[in-house]
């Protein structure tokens, strides 16, 4: 099992932007995908974006395309999700996640562990 731990979060005016961090423990952490999820209250989670190990693939939400970027480094055991332009509704809680699979995936059942998550507030 990995360990993962979400930073980086917190209060932003709308318009401005957040760098979240997730630090994984373990010595496999470039053989996987990894993911940023989100869940605000009384909605379901939903797919953000997802990194293939290696970094050289990733997708997105529509929602977030062209505002929000994923990225890894592997030395460091560490993924990343730039998030510019932030909106209200981009409020809630962020999660990253570690695949099962060594490739990218949109889809939450292929994701094995995940961190407690992180706040993002953004204000109006």
């Amino acid at each position: 099992q990995v360990q993962l731990v979400e930073s980086g979060g917190g209060l932003v005016q709308a318009g401005g932007s957040l760098r979240l961090s997730c630090a994984a423990s373990g010595r496999t952490f470039s053989s996987y995908g990894m993911g940023w999820f989100r869940q605000a209250p009384g909605k379901e989670r939903e797919f953000l974006a997802t990194i293939s190990p290696s970094g050289s693939a990733t997708a997105y939400a529509d929602l977030v395309k062209g505002r929000f970027t994923i990225s890894r480094d592997n030395a460091k055991n560490t993924v990343y999700l730039q998030m510019n332009s932030l909106k209200p509704e981009d409020t809630a809680v962020y999660y990253c996640a570690r695949s099962s699979l060594g490739s990218t995936t949109i889809r939450d059942y292929n994701y094995a562990d995940w961190g407690q998550g992180t706040q993002v507030t953004v204000s109006s």
